[in-house]
């Protein structure tokens, strides 16, 4: 179906395993790239929907099931080989890191609707969904995943556990049907 998929699968899989922060960059860029299309999805259908007039409360709950989404891929796949903290301890950390970067998140989205006005009927209705697109999906989201990883490398999973394995096993390559 994507022929691309196959031939670029060895190269991505060979830079995931080559160097430890930069392995665990791209496994987080990955389920950040995940967690995005999770956030828009939630994002869209609930400002187009239920939650209108509300693209702030909108964002919020998209952001908050992003993360959940997030959390589960980052602590099983991201940030496996680092441990240090009991399980609990971790899951509070992470989303309590997550919750406070909901600000980071949001912040782009309120200054351009309450701020900047970017909203009907100060602006067309094609000008306030860019602007809110642009705002909450694009700066907010890049704003957040950075303050995200730093905070996910410095305190939820500070320490590379020793008794991990160096390697990953081999994921096999996606069949075509």
């Amino acid at each position: 179906m994507f022929p691309w998929i196959r031939s670029a699968w060895p190269r991505a899989r060979a830079a995931v395993r080559s160097e430890p922060r930069r392995s665990e960059l791209i496994r987080f860029a990955v389920v950040g790239a995940t967690a995005f299309a999770v956030d828009t999805a939630v994002f869209l259908t609930l400002k187009s929907t239920v939650l209108e007039s509300r693209p702030v409360t909108a964002k919020v709950v998209a952001v908050l099931t992003a993360i959940t989404w997030s959390y589960l891929l980052n602590k099983q796949w991201s940030f496996r080989q680092r441990g240090g903290r009991p399980g609990h301890h971790e899951a509070a950390l992470f989303y309590l890191v997550s919750l406070l970067a909901i600000a980071i998140n949001t912040a782009p989205l309120v200054v351009s609707r309450y701020a900047l006005h970017l909203e009907v009927p100060e602006v067309s209705r094609t000008t306030q969904e860019a602007a809110d697109f642009v705002a909450a999906q694009l700066v907010g989201t890049v704003l957040g995943m950075g303050f995200r990883f730093w905070a996910f490398v410095r305190v939820v999973f500070p320490e590379p556990a020793d008794d991990l394995p160096d390697e990953l096993p081999e994921m096999p390559l996606p069949v075509e049907e």
